[in-house]
């Protein structure tokens, strides 16, 4: 089996996709995030935004090979909100993603499938506004070596066009490289196999 070693995810946030429902308005936000705070203080700063709305359900994942996600009724009947977010989450199949469906009640109940309906299409049309694009799964290396062996170093990167992301360059010098998930066995093994020249993963 071959590792997937990219996933996708959504370049910019979206704001307040609306879809209404017999008198409801529904709004779609979409952020990308990492962690669980970046998370919490999206969520909070929309209840602030949006004060005088009656629900703020959610549903992000984050992880790349481990997944973690939270989906959230708040106040809605059980997973008649928060789990229909989420499903349009895997059914895009994207990432490191948040999306805040912000209710206003209109004075008509939905029940539960309404409910249901209302939410997953608000993530659905939201998901539809957001550009998605597929980011790789990368390693990150550091590389040790005296400064002698700056030339043996830097041509290996050049061959292998691998991508610095850090270097400092003194009498000890230490060059830090991001490498595709695929490739970084092998690129470790290159440099691991090297005179007088240590890699480690960080």
């Amino acid at each position: 089996m071959i590792e997937k070693d990219t996933y996708k995810t959504i370049e910019t946030s979206v704001d307040g996709v609306l879809f209404k429902e017999k008198n409801s308005k529904f709004f779609g936000y979409a952020f990308p995030v990492e962690t669980e705070e970046q998370a919490q203080q999206h969520i909070d700063s929309l209840k602030k935004q949006h004060h005088a709305a009656r629900h703020w359900c959610y549903a992000y994942q984050i992880g790349t090979e481990s997944i973690y996600f939270r989906a959230n009724d708040d106040g809605e009947p059980n997973n008649s909100a928060g789990m229909p977010i989420y499903g349009q989450i895997q059914s895009f199949e994207v990432t490191n993603i948040l999306i805040v469906v912000v209710r206003y009640f209109g004075g008509v109940k939905l029940g539960v499938g309404g409910l249901i309906n209302a939410y997953k299409a608000t993530a659905q049309l939201t998901l539809e506004e957001a550009t998605i694009f597929e980011k790789t799964i990368d390693v990150e290396y550091c590389i040790s070596f005296d400064y002698k062996n700056m030339n043996k170093v830097m041509r290996i990167i050049k061959e292998k066009n691998i991508n610095i992301t850090n270097q400092t360059l003194e009498m000890d010098c230490k060059i830090y490289i991001s490498v595709r998930k695929k490739e970084a066995s092998l690129i470790f093994e290159i440099f691991n196999q090297l005179y007088e020249i240590e890699i480690k993963e960080i």
